[in-house]
């Protein structure tokens, strides 16, 4: 008899399986749009605000020279506060990142690329991963701010801003037995709107001194300042915030009290060495 009564009702517990199964199939589809809904919405919020903070924030750059050694040696990469100078003012002893004033840098064939490899740097770039005009900018360490007076050398080597000599030998990078930290002697007075820059590996940087026959005097114009040097991101061992060492110019007096000086007409002399690339 039991036999009879539990024989039918296979069928059904398997009608009802087969219909629960039927009806969880849109659900697990619908679930599964969504999760992927939820994950290109998180993609694209994440390459907006990557685009934000690379243009309005911060920015990555390599260093392809060696003009701030021992600071910064070729292939480190850097953080740059772009906040500077808009937001904030640039000082003397910041090491900033500029555009070419024109005539700096030496022009620089643009390889074939894979178009696959182009969309790529393109992204990456565009996120403030990459920095593939990392060789159209330079990188220097600002000495002198508009109205300043620059001068080398003392009796003792040293430079000097507005009349105060500067021990730089927290940063300078100068040859064995150099007794000036300037090759070659010089004097100006920075124009308003324009900084004057010199790399720290100073007998091996094509910076302002160097550039005075360019468009600009060697003078770079503020306004070609991308920002301020903060940090070195990679490789991992060279990890390091980047000082601007406030105690080498903190006696340096202020334009208007010191006595004001003509730019030198001398001809830019010729540095020991220069540089082939991003500055």
């Amino acid at each position: 008899m039991s036999d009879e009564i539990d024989a039918p009702a296979a069928p059904e517990a398997d009608g009802r399986e087969t219909t629960r199964a039927s009806a969880d199939e849109p659900s697990r589809k619908r679930g599964f749009a969504l999760f992927l809904r939820d994950v290109a919405l998180i993609v694209l919020a994440a390459i907006v605000i990557s685009f934000l903070i690379k243009t309005f924030l911060i920015r990555s750059f390599y260093i392809p020279s060696e003009s701030m050694e021992d600071t910064l040696i070729r292939n480190d990469r850097i953080i740059v506060n772009q906040l500077e100078p808009d937001l904030m003012p640039i000082e003397r002893g910041d090491v900033v990142v500029f555009k070419d004033p024109g005539g700096w840098l030496d022009p620089i064939p643009q390889p074939e690329q894979n178009p696959v490899a182009g969309f790529f740097d393109w992204l990456l770039s565009f996120v403030g991963l990459t920095a593939p005009d990392s060789n159209d900018h330079l990188i220097k360490r600002v000495i002198g701010l508009p109205g300043d007076t620059v001068a080398c050398c003392d009796d003792f080597g040293q430079m000097s801003v507005n009349g105060e000599a500067l021990d730089e030998s927290p940063y300078v990078k100068l040859p064995p037995n150099a007794t000036k930290v300037s090759k070659d002697d010089f004097e100006v007075t920075v124009p308003e709107g324009s900084l004057w820059v010199m790399g720290d590996n100073r007998w091996n940087s094509r910076d302002s001194r160097y550039n005075r026959d360019q468009p600009g005097n060697g003078f770079v114009p503020i306004e070609n300042v991308v920002g301020r040097a903060v940090l070195i991101s990679w490789p991992i061992d060279r990890w390091a915030l980047l000082d601007n060492y406030p105690i080498v110019f903190g006696d340096v007096p202020d334009p208007g009290d010191a006595p004001a000086v003509e730019n030198s007409g001398s001809p830019t002399p010729d540095p020991a060495s220069t540089e082939t690339s991003g500055g």
